[in-house]
């Protein structure tokens, strides 16, 4: 049975209830520095899915960081999000949880909190239209994406290792899907001298920041407009006190490319550069981060949603590619089949007017059931082939 109209009639006359899931999760404060906000959290993101779906999620700790489960450890269609946001304990006193008819606001209501709860809503009307096989949909919540997704990483390898499908959670961009992503690389450099007194002795010492100005010099010629790759400073810091030549500088870079092959290409660049003084030493922390996510790993799966789009009678914007990145990421760089954006519509991501859309609410849990239904169902189901 494919899903149609009938679908999102189901979750339209449950839009209310949405609201009221988001209004929880965001008043639940979960910066990903603060790991007690964190497990509350995602204590109350567990309470969410039983009221949805009868039966509690798993809230388990992996790396150290506590996560969502429901359905089975490997399912054949991965729902991905996260919970936690870049938003500091306290700032829903600045910037309050409002709800009218047409927007939500808050602290990590885009970004993306209303996506958590339209993947909850998603599994429920499948259960309640019996479209497609529960026991092959999974679904994951964890708490560390902000920051890198460090902790969670192996888990998601682990999630995603039997998917023919994840489907992330994620905010689209003006009501898109995001078909590719930036590849992120961060790096932290150092670069050593020997310190001396600047005005007694100069120059018996190896100045640190000079090398630190070549570097910074050298580290924008890495980029490539045409391509779109992108290689900035971001942070500097050198020196202890204001007549001392310096004896350590350190440089944090931001790198966002495209390709994989272009972040490689970066990367020798970065590992490959020397100062110029024969006596300065150089450091490389970091390196690739998350790989890109092209728009191969991404096209069959476009093209289904667009497809389950029709049936439910939904406008669906053609697709994005986007320069931040998520754990979406990961999972198509490890060969999984893998659409972004599925999240709420709205704007201000980690900005002052975050907000997200009331009606889209239900037209986007619709879209992620149909399309899992799609997956699961059927002859061929779950296989996906460029």
């Amino acid at each position: 049975m494919r899903a149609g109209p009938e679908l999102l009639d189901l979750l339209r006359r449950r839009t209310d209830d949405m609201v009221e899931s988001t209004r929880l999760l965001v008043q639940a404060e979960s910066p990903s520095s603060d790991l007690a906000a964190c497990e509350l959290c995602v204590e109350v993101a567990a309470t969410v899915v039983s009221e949805w779906l009868g039966e509690r999620a798993r809230v388990e700790v992996h790396g150290g960081r506590p996560v969502l489960r429901w359905g089975p450890p490997s399912p054949r269609v991965l729902l991905l999000g996260h919970l936690d946001t870049v938003w500091p304990v306290g700032t829903l006193t600045r910037l309050p949880w409002t709800a009218d008819e047409e927007r939500m606001t808050g602290p990590g209501v885009f970004d993306m909190k209303a996506g958590a709860v339209q993947g909850i809503a998603a599994l429920a009307s499948l259960a309640h239209l019996d479209l497609a096989p529960l026991p092959g949909v999974g679904l994951l919540l964890t708490t560390d994406e902000e920051t890198g997704s460090l902790a969670s990483r192996d888990l998601l390898r682990e999630a995603s290792s039997a998917a023919s499908a994840v489907l992330v959670l994620e905010p689209s961009v003006d009501g898109a899907l995001k078909t590719a992503r930036k590849g992120t690389s961060w790096y932290a450099l150092t670069l050593h001298g020997r310190a001396a007194h600047a005005g007694l002795d100069p120059y018996s010492g190896v100045n640190a920041l000079t090398e630190l100005a070549h570097l910074v010099h050298d580290a924008t010629t890495w980029a490539d407009p045409g391509a779109g790759t992108t290689v900035t400073p971001t942070t500097a810091t050198a020196g202890t006190t204001a007549n001392t030549v310096p004896d350590r500088a350190d440089l944090t870079l931001d790198v966002r490319a495209w390709t994989s092959a272009e972040q490689h290409r970066v990367d020798l660049a970065v590992r490959g550069w020397r100062p110029q003084h024969h006596e300065a030493t150089y450091e490389v922390g970091g390196g690739i981060d998350r790989p890109a996510m092209e728009e191969s790993a991404s096209a069959p799966l476009d093209a289904l949603a667009r497809t389950a789009a029709d049936r439910l009678g939904i406008a669906l914007p053609a697709g994005r590619s986007v320069g931040g990145a998520s754990d979406g990421n990961l999972t198509a760089a490890w060969g999984v089949p893998t659409l972004d954006g599925l999240g709420a519509v709205g704007a201000g991501a980690h900005a002052d007017d975050e907000w997200a859309s009331v009606p889209a609410l239900p037209e986007r849990a619709a879209l992620v059931a149909a399309l899992a239904a799609d997956l699961l169902d059927g002859p061929g189901a779950g296989t996906i082939t460029g």
